[in-house]
C-alpha cells in the first residue's frame, strides 16, 4: 500500500507560481506512474497531468499545458507540480494519485487547497 500526501497549496495572486509535493509512503513508489488531479467547487475532479515511473515520459491537460511542469524524485519518493502564471480559475483542490499500468488509480492523497486571487 502506498500513502499520499500532499503540501504547498495557498493563497496566491494571478500570475503567481506554486510548487505543489506529493510525498509518498512505501518502498514501491518508483514502480507507478503519478497523477496530479484538480476539483473546483461544485465540479468534478479532473486530470491535470501524470509523469512515467522513471520520469521519462509526462502527460499533461490541455487546460494547463505551457503552464505545469510534472517532476519526480523517486529517492525521496517525491512527486512534484510546478503551476506558472496562475489564473482564478486554477482555484481547487489538487490531489496526486498513484496509477497503474492501465491508468487506473489505486491511491489517492487527501488534497491541498489552492486558490488564486484576481
Amino acid at each position: 500500500q502506498v500513502q499520499l500526501v500532499e503540501s504547498g497549496g495557498g493563497l496566491v495572486q494571478a500570475g503567481g507560481s506554486l510548487r505543489l509535493s506529493c510525498a509518498a509512503s512505501g518502498r514501491t513508489f518508483s514502480w507507478y506512474t503519478m497523477a496530479w488531479f484538480r476539483q473546483a467547487p461544485g465540479k468534478e475532479r479532473d486530470f491535470v497531468g501524470r509523469i512515467s515511473w522513471s520520469g521519462g515520459r509526462t502527460t499533461y491537460a490541455d487546460s494547463v499545458k505551457g503552464r505545469i511542469t510534472i517532476s519526480r524524485d523517486n529517492a525521496k519518493n517525491i512527486v512534484y507540480l510546478q503551476i506558472n502564471s496562475l489564473k482564478p480559475e486554477d482555484t481547487a483542490v489538487y490531489y496526486c494519485a498513484v496509477q497503474n499500468g492501465n491508468g487506473a488509480n489505486l491511491y489517492w492523497g487527501q488534497g491541498t487547497q489552492v486558490t488564486v486571487s484576481s
